[in-house]
């Protein structure tokens, strides 16, 4: 059974910083990709940021400059750090790790006052 646990999230004003980890447990095969997505009240889910075992990065446009993931593939641990947050990063935030499946977390809210 394979298990996402998020921590780091909370309250925080406008240009504050968060970082947000995920940590994973179970069957989980060694080459995998993990993520983070987000979802605020009446919008679709959103890809803020994956990684892969191998290190390589993407990010959505919105978080460029500002949001870096980055992983422990001993632990399965995958982290987001965020800087320079907005009101519009307000959101929960869920992480994942997917091969031949997908496997989500149950997200942690961040919330972004003005």
């Amino acid at each position: 059974q394979v298990q996402l646990v998020e921590s780091g999230g909370g309250l925080v004003q406008a240009g504050g910083s968060l970082r947000l980890s995920c940590a994973a447990s179970g069957p989980i095969p060694t080459v995998n990709v993990m993520g983070w997505y987000r979802q605020a009240p009446g919008n679709q889910r959103e890809a803020v940021a994956v990684i892969s075992s191998s290190g390589s990065t993407n990010y959505a446009d919105s978080v460029k400059g500002r949001f870096t993931i980055s992983r422990d593939n001993a632990k399965n641990t995958v982290y987001l750090q965020m800087n320079s947050l907005k009101p519009e990063d307000t959101a929960v935030y869920y992480c994942n790790v997917h091969n031949v499946v997908v496997y989500w977390g149950q997200g942690t809210q961040v919330t972004v006052s003005s």
